[in-house]
């Protein structure tokens, strides 16, 4: 399949994972609504809204760890393409980084209201997560001259997205709560396509 073709698949698939991130049963034909005090995403119908809670007591200390250690590797994602996207060069590398983004952004407002904030667990979804991930690789990505940022970003961010892949797969094995066990299937099917267009592209 051309590259380009691969890339508006992606794409398309990215943004409607980041779509479902609220709920698996969502509906992927809607496009979220976001609301002030929710996550992003669509319900269905007799469903229970996108953006409610998942009942503490249904996740394991497994789930919520996973989901603190999913927040921090969104966020630092954010950061990098962030970063990186006033100055790209090759557009479908900007194209694949806004939807990067675009999905995280959901996901990770998705993941913040799945957090339990008191009981069991409570502390790890208070992890704090600055210096999460490489530091070294983001000060590379800040310092790179521009005839370089697109190299440097495929680099950092396949690295970065690799292991957010790998965290994904041991979740699904390992996880109790569905829902949180759901959202890992894709985080680690959509890394790991990132990951491999990313360093195919020349």
């Amino acid at each position: 399949m051309p590259r380009r073709t691969r890339l508006a698949s992606l794409v398309a698939a990215l943004l409607l994972t980041g779509g479902c991130a609220g709920s698996p049963t969502s509906n992927p034909s809607a496009r979220p609504q976001p609301a002030p005090a929710s996550p992003a995403g669509s319900a269905a119908a007799g469903a229970a809204p996108a953006g409610a809670a998942i009942d503490a007591a249904t996740m394991s200390g497994i789930d919520v760890v996973f989901l603190s250690t999913m927040v921090g590797h969104s966020e630092r994602t954010l950061q990098i393409v962030r970063l990186a996207s006033g100055r790209l060069r090759d557009d479908a590398l900007r194209t694949l980084a806004a939807a990067i983004e675009a999905t995280e952004a959901d996901e990770l407002a998705a993941m913040r209201g799945w957090l339990p904030t008191t009981g069991p667990g409570a502390s790890a979804a208070a992890h704090h997560h600055e210096g999460h991930g490489d530091d070294a690789a983001l000060d590379r990505l800040r310092t790179a001259p521009d005839a370089d940022v697109d190299r440097v970003l495929r680099e950092v961010l396949a690295d970065h997205q690799r292991s957010a892949a790998d965290l994904a797969r041991a979740q699904v094995d390992v996880g109790r709560n569905e829902r949180v066990r759901d959202l890992a299937r894709r985080i680690e099917q959509s890394r790991t396509a990132e990951v491999e267009l990313l360093r195919g592209t020349p």
